[in-house]
């Protein structure tokens, strides 16, 4: 009975101790959940939504035709083709599709990329974006000056934020030369004239030392990887090492090389805090034949949903199939890579009432050129890219501040 006794205060203070610990020990509390990425920040906010009439009371355009940063042929509204209906972006995942992305606030925007520098590297499609972005920003800080170094093709430097956004023009990514055939009596046996060598493994000289120098680098490629750029006269010719690559790759496959090369060239170059993203290709939409053979986008309908297949798909092989096909090869080429892949073709597709068409500013262009069904008017399309863009850049700099 005594040892029992004694038991008994020795088990009621370990019980007593135990549960002391247990009020007193850190609380094991799991993270509070992340918050909701913002409209138009998420991958899948460009890839599944529709085109909605602005909501009421809709905004006047952020600039006008006098922005010092247009290109004539992208100038829609100073070379007379009327105005775009006021369309927004509405993305499935914000609120079940009833709110629309937002559009970019300027002065916030460079509030927030203080200090910060943003490239974007590609053809005339990067180059069509360019313009809206620096059209846009300009709108906040009217003493934005023009600024082209570094190899830039166009840019503008903000100076109430410290900003600089630059397009380096680099059509097919890869350093490429003109080599004319030396004999030119051999010009007469086949036809060619020469040939663009392509170092699959050589950043053109217009990036090829700017990784280090931007903050945020947007890349594109694709729209002159066809014979109808580099004939059989003129073609392309792949070298790696120096040499010649045998056998001879055609376009397609010297496209998949260049982009494998070029996405491990970005991420051993780039440092680890920069923002990398590749830009998909932009949908053309000629009806009735190519760009050289009377195809034509002057409408101002938009495409239905059903109808895209039909307009877009390779299998189909229609005129306007091109920008899948190369998205295709782009998603493989970047898989493993840390490039992030903004996908703007989707709701592209539908915007076929969107391109300069007739309207490009000079006298017999249409003539010359064909209809503009590539590139797109601006103000247009391409501020909705913006606007997607920029809800990624500024959520990636804020999880870096973060860090």
């Amino acid at each position: 009975m005594r040892r029992l006794r004694l038991r008994l205060p020795l088990l009621l203070l370990f019980t007593i101790a135990a549960v002391l610990c247990l009020l007193f020990l850190p609380s094991r509390r799991s993270p509070p959940p992340e918050p909701p990425l913002p409209c138009g920040a998420a991958p899948s906010d460009a890839t599944a939504g529709r085109w909605v009439p602005t909501p009421e009371p809709v905004p006047a355009p952020l600039y006008t035709a006098s922005c010092p940063f247009h290109r004539g042929s992208y100038n829609c509204l100073r070379n007379g083709r009327p105005p775009l209906a006021p369309l927004s972006w509405a993305p499935a995942r914000c609120a079940g599709g009833t709110n629309v992305v937002p559009r970019i606030d300027p002065a916030a925007f460079l509030t927030a990329a203080s200090g910060r520098r943003i490239g974007l590297v590609g053809d005339s499609l990067s180059e069509n974006l360019a313009v809206a972005l620096l059209c846009a920003l300009h709108s906040s800080d009217p003493d934005a000056r023009r600024w082209k170094r570094r190899g830039a093709w166009r840019g503008g430097y903000f100076p109430r934020a410290d900003v600089t956004v630059a397009f380096h023009r680099a059509v097919l990514l890869a350093k490429y030369t003109w080599q004319p055939v030396e004999n030119p009596e051999e010009i007469q046996k086949d036809g060619k004239k020469g040939i663009y060598r392509v170092d699959v493994d050589i950043p053109a000289d217009e990036w090829i030392n700017v990784t280090k120098f931007y903050d945020v680098l947007i890349f594109n490629t694709g729209h002159w990887w066809g014979t109808y750029k580099f004939p059989k006269e003129t073609p392309l010719v792949f070298y790696k090492d120096g040499k010649p690559i045998e056998p001879p790759l055609s376009i397609p496959d010297g496209l998949k090389l260049v982009l494998k090369t070029m996405a491990s060239y970005i991420d051993r170059e780039a440092p680890s805090t920069t923002l990398k993203l590749w830009r998909t290709q932009s949908p053309r939409h000629f009806h009735g034949g190519e760009w050289d053979h009377n195809g034509s986008c002057v409408t101002d309908r938009l495409l239905k949903e059903h109808e895209l297949d039909s307009w877009f798909d390779p299998r189909f092989g229609g005129v306007n199939k091109d920008a899948r096909t190369v998205n295709s090869v782009i998603q493989e080429a970047l898989a493993g890579s840390g490039i992030r892949l903004v996908n703007l073709t989707y709701m592209s597709e539908f915007r076929a009432d969107a391109h300069p068409t007739t309207w490009l500013g000079k006298k017999d262009a249409v003539a010359v050129y064909g209809q503009d069904c590539m590139h797109w008017c601006v103000p247009g399309v391409p501020d909705t890219w913006v606007d997607i863009l920029a809800a990624q850049i500024l959520h990636y700099f804020k999880q870096l501040g973060k860090r």
